[in-house]
């Protein structure tokens, strides 16, 4: 599933091809919100916001088409009416005169009229997305230090969209191991260094996924194994699909768990502790 950083791209290229302009016309792929297409036909398309995983289609009455990539949606933007060669089902298009903006495969998706949109289901319990400016370590020390989550495990706590908008299964093992803190560990366990680490580890690593298109690991880590020869998918984590590997820290072979439900990836000898 794509994560917060992956979403926050999407709607960049979105937004550099399409907000400005009018959109000419409107396709949903559930019968459902057809009704919309002529509505929303001919109105600018304002900007492109994102919610953690979630992307918001903003147009000039304040109207948002809704949208959840799920486990396999996938965007294109593309020259208008240049579909892709493929056999996803097109669920949602965006058509100015020049750009078409073309979601396949997802079905969660909705249109919130701007009065509903700050009582809207999907988003009203989503927690601070550590993208926005406006979020930073202290917010999410203070997160960390509620009653509501300093008691759960980090493993769980941390692909809870409640906590935290936008992490997911790879940015959860890649901030453990930034933050030199076990997966079951919880922050009411942590001393001040060690929640500062995992706020750091949060924010840092959010930031650093979406500047470089989903690569967590440092660049001088990346310089040096990309010198060594090794390919994307070998350079672009610490231990996030390492499992058998040979941690780049310590040498001890990387490890996976299934915790909260979902496979996790860590070093049994750097995440010894409790972030302590």
């Amino acid at each position: 599933m794509p994560e917060g950083p992956e979403i926050r791209r999407a709607a960049d290229r979105i937004a550099r091809a399409l907000a400005g302009h009018p959109v000419q016309r409107v396709f949903f792929g559930l019968d459902a919100l057809r009704g919309w297409e002529r509505r929303l036909q001919g109105q600018v398309l304002d900007g492109v916001d994102t919610i953690g995983k979630h992307m918001l289609c903003r147009f000039e009455d304040g109207t948002r088409i809704y949208s959840h990539n799920q486990l396999y949606g996938r965007w294109w933007v593309r020259r208008r009416d240049d579909y892709p060669d493929t056999r996803r089902q097109l669920r949602l298009a965006l058509h100015t005169r020049r750009h078409s903006a073309l979601l396949y495969s997802a079905s969660d998706i909705d249109v919130i009229r701007h009065e509903d949109f700050p009582v809207h289901p999907r988003l009203a319990s989503l927690g601070p997305d550590p993208l926005h400016a406006d979020v930073n370590e202290d917010v999410v020390r203070d997160r960390l230090g509620q009653l509501a989550f300093s008691r759960r495990r980090l493993a769980g706590l941390l692909l809870d969209q409640g906590f935290l908008a936008g992490l997911g299964n790879y940015l959860r093992s890649e901030i453990l191991f930034a933050a030199r803190t076990s997966p079951l560990t919880r922050p009411m366990d942590c001393d001040e260094a060690g929640i500062q680490r995992i706020s750091r580890a949060i924010i840092g690593l959010m930031q650093r996924s979406y500047r470089t298109g989903g690569v967590t690991n440092s660049p001088s880590r990346v310089k040096r194994l990309r010198s060594q020869g090794c390919t994307r998918s070998e350079y672009r984590f610490a231990v996030f699909g390492r499992a058998g590997n040979p941690c780049h820290v310590c040498g001890e072979t990387i490890i996976r768990q299934d915790l909260a439900g979902r496979r996790l990836y860590s070093c049994p000898d750097c995440q010894q502790g409790a972030g302590v």
